[in-house]
């Protein structure tokens, strides 16, 4: 069954492409997150937007123990790799997750000082930010400049990266590459195409909101993923 899967372009043999898998194929190796707690709100709560948020927010049901908002970024890291290391004892290098309600929800300024203090962690290689759609430019300009090396000057990974041999995409090779720029991934909150279901379940957003700001962070080439 798993080879049928590959032979219709499903990799690793499951009918979808899992966030391990796709990095295991890009860097030679298994990244995992690191979920943080920024001490982040979000608009849909604090009145911006609206009040009391989505009808299923509980964001205390879905974070593990070690991530709490009265911690550092640094001790929250420490700590969740200690967390992750007794399932998956070979990680070497990890994603910092800002998870916690909206993770754009803040002064520019804030924002750099919380991602870039996370991306000093010696075993972090890049952040994912978790945040809303109804995300600013400025900001998504500030995360393209990051992502494309033109922040943090003097900034290095080592990773191992797997590349084609002779042209032949089916056939590759793994080399070590050095990093200069962090990865840098915005994950969107969309939870449905339907407007009529984001109004009932008080997003306070619309679709084509969500399908903007795919599209402004795509364009800027940064990596986006959505749930």
């Amino acid at each position: 069954m798993a080879e049928q899967f590959e032979k219709y372009g499903f990799p690793d043999g499951k009918r979808y492409n899992s966030f391990v898998g796709y990095f295991k194929r890009k860097y030679g190796e298994r990244l995992q997150k690191i979920v943080l707690d920024a001490g982040f709100t979000c608009p849909n709560r604090d009145g911006k937007v609206g009040r009391g948020g989505c009808t299923y927010c509980d964001n205390a049901a879905f974070h593990p123990s070690y991530s709490t908002a009265g911690k550092s970024l640094h001790q929250q890291m420490d700590e969740g790799i200690e967390f992750h290391k007794v399932r998956y004892r070979t990680t070497e290098h990890y994603l910092a997750y800002f998870q916690s309600f909206s993770n754009t929800y803040a002064p520019l300024e804030r924002l750099r000082e919380l991602y870039e203090e996370a991306l000093t962690h010696p075993q972090v290689v890049g952040i994912v930010i978790g945040t809303r759609p109804d995300v600013d430019e400025q900001k998504l300009d500030y995360l393209a400049d990051l992502a494309h090396g033109r922040v943090l000057k003097g900034w290095s990974r080592h990773l191992m990266e797997r590349v084609p041999e002779h042209d032949d995409t089916t056939v590759t090779q793994t080399t070590e590459q050095v990093r200069t720029a962090p990865i840098v991934i915005v994950e969107y909150g969309i939870e449905s195409c339907y407007d009529a279901t984001l109004q009932r379940i008080n997003r306070g957003h619309d679709f084509d909101t969500a399908r903007r700001a795919v599209q402004m962070t795509a364009d800027r080439g940064i990596d986006v993923g959505a749930h």
